[in-house]
């Protein structure tokens, strides 16, 4: 279903309803959580607590991976955001189980001189995949470490050879709305769309990725194949992915065009900038504990060597 939205529409009818959703729940289970240990089944903990699922191949690339310790298969698989399969942190996990991974093809297309439509496998065969851990910051200011497995975006995107004319990379994720709860609540136009201008596409942290943990992506991360953007907020980071199209023109993404006012095209993390309704200076690092004292945020979640020189001379507060 499509939604139009009309000029008018109010900040607080945007994204505040999964925000107090999310600390009602989060509430909630601190409350219940002595209680739910103590019935929880082994099998049931086995079954989030260990990766799992096919096994990827990857070698540990140190050069772009941070030294801190990683969040846990469990974290990293129950608490997503993937407003197709709903609003909720644990939407993702009990439903994208039913997202149809085969077949699966991308597209590579727009400004390019070698269109090109590969399926997963030979995606995943296209270079040598490598284990990052890299931050993941949310724009709602929580964040993990997470160990990715994929290569860099640009070894696909040379493959199909951009034009003189190509200054944007455009990236859609795929809608399957029989298995997707979610693209019935019209929360946003889908299918969803995000972009980067080329030169970030191409930046050597931009990880076109296919697992975490040494497995392959299960489906409420974004399975089988997405980008991953580090120094942006995570909305950046286009889940199951169907087509990169290369453009001339800037992109409206999808979170422009339900609430410009909130979120612009770069979406790099800056403390020093404010959401609308709630600061970006602290973040509160998931599987920490209930008490435990939030983190500063760091300029560019902390790659500000390797990406602020593509920023040289930009108004970061008015291209928010």
């Amino acid at each position: 279903m499509h939604h139009t939205w009309k000029t008018d529409t109010r900040p607080s009818d945007i994204t505040p309803e999964a925000v107090w959703r999310e600390r009602r729940r989060f509430l909630r289970q601190a409350a219940l959580a002595p209680l739910a240990l103590g019935v929880m089944s082994r099998a049931g903990a086995a079954s989030n607590d260990a990766p799992s699922g096919p096994v990827l191949a990857a070698r540990k690339n140190t050069r772009w991976s941070v030294d801190e310790p990683p969040n846990s298969w469990r974290d990293i698989t129950t608490y997503n955001n993937f407003y197709e399969f709903g609003t909720g942190k644990g939407d993702p996990a009990r439903y994208a189980g039913k997202l149809r991974l085969t077949p699966w093809t991308v597209r590579v297309d727009g400004a390019v001189r070698r269109p090109l439509t590969l399926d997963i496998d030979a995606l995943r065969k296209l270079a040598p995949q490598e284990e990052r851990i890299y931050r993941l910051r949310c724009v709602e200011a929580w964040s993990m470490v997470i160990p990715w497995i994929g290569y860099p975006l640009a070894q696909l995107l040379k493959q199909a050879e951009p034009t003189e004319d190509a200054r944007y990379a455009v990236f859609t994720s795929v809608v399957q709305a029989d298995v997707m709860p979610g693209v019935q609540e019209g929360i946003l136009d889908w299918p969803y769309v995000e972009g980067l201008r080329l030169d970030e596409a191409m930046h050597p942290l931009t990880l076109l990725t296919f697992g975490l943990y040494g497995h392959e992506l299960p489906a409420q991360d974004g399975a089988p194949m997405r980008v991953i953007i580090p120094w942006k907020y995570g909305f950046k980071s286009g889940k199951s992915l169907v087509r990169i199209h290369l453009q001339a023109t800037q992109p409206t993404t999808s979170w422009m065009r339900a609430a410009p006012q909130e979120y612009g095209f770069y979406a790099n993390v800056n403390p020093a900038v404010p959401h609308p309704r709630w600061s970006q200076a602290t973040e509160r690092r998931i599987g920490s504990g209930f008490f435990a004292a939030r983190i500063p945020t760091l300029p560019f979640n902390g790659y500000a060597q390797d990406v602020a020189g593509l920023y040289q001379g930009m108004d970061l507060v008015r291209n928010f």
